[in-house]
């Protein structure tokens, strides 16, 4: 199934909830928030207080990716503020595996990303224990960038290695995705599409349903958000 997880990287904060709505009523199952400690990435961004809010408010999957240094450090916060996913960087972390067995011992979904210089064959040992694996179309660290071209054969790459080692794991893409390159990085083999600015820049509602209706037309299909709960954060 495809799913899309909006980037709230993107949202107008001062309007949060409101725009998190419009993604959710528009068919978005997942929400996608990117937490950066200004150390593993040059920015800072958000943390467990906003994902709290985030969570009392939406029924969506709350797919945490957390770009931050040593993150072994702070799986319980994070699994205990709300996330559904949690997702780390390879590079970031002294023993993946370790982190990955700490995201289930909380009962949540593990993630693995990797940045556009990694190769796919470093998360090889990683991905019989993963839920999703992550690539990274752009440097992360900044929203609103321009994919990186290579990412599409790194993206088959993954897919490949996916398909013959945990069939059952998710392909996440994030960076630069748009309605004009989409159905590249969907043939390709991602089945979750991270969409910040193309998103959350203009009609959010019509936005989201392009992204949707792009999916609904694949043989692979989409999958809908069927429920929320009401409420302002």
């Amino acid at each position: 199934m495809i799913k899309l997880s909006p980037s709230i990287l993107s949202a107008d904060f001062g309007y949060l909830a409101e725009n998190i709505q419009e993604c959710a009523e528009a068919g978005a199952p997942y929400v996608h928030v990117d937490v950066m400690d200004g150390l593993f990435v040059p920015s800072i961004s958000i943390g467990m207080p906003v994902i709290k809010s985030i969570r009392r408010h939406t029924g969506q999957v709350l797919d945490v990716h957390l770009m931050i240094q040593d993150p072994i450090r702070y799986i319980d916060a994070f699994a205990d503020a709300g996330s559904d996913i949690i997702t780390f960087h390879l590079e970031a972390a002294k023993d993946p595996g370790a982190v990955i067995d700490a995201i289930h011992a909380k009962g949540k979904k593990a993630g693995l990303s990797i940045k556009p210089a990694t190769p796919v064959s470093a998360a090889e040992p990683y991905l019989k224990k993963l839920d999703m694996l992550l690539i990274m179309s752009v440097e992360p660290g900044f929203g609103g960038q321009q994919y990186i071209p290579s990412s599409t054969e790194k993206i088959r790459q993954a897919r490949h290695l996916i398909d013959s080692v945990c069939p059952g794991a998710d392909l996440e893409v994030d960076g630069g995705i748009k309605t004009g390159n989409v159905e590249m990085v969907l043939d390709a083999g991602a089945n979750v599409i991270v969409a910040g600015s193309a998103v959350f820049g203009g009609d959010i509602r019509a936005n989201t349903k392009a992204f949707l209706d792009i999916a609904k037309k694949r043989p692979e299909g989409c999958l809908y958000y069927g429920g929320r709960k009401e409420g302002k954060i």
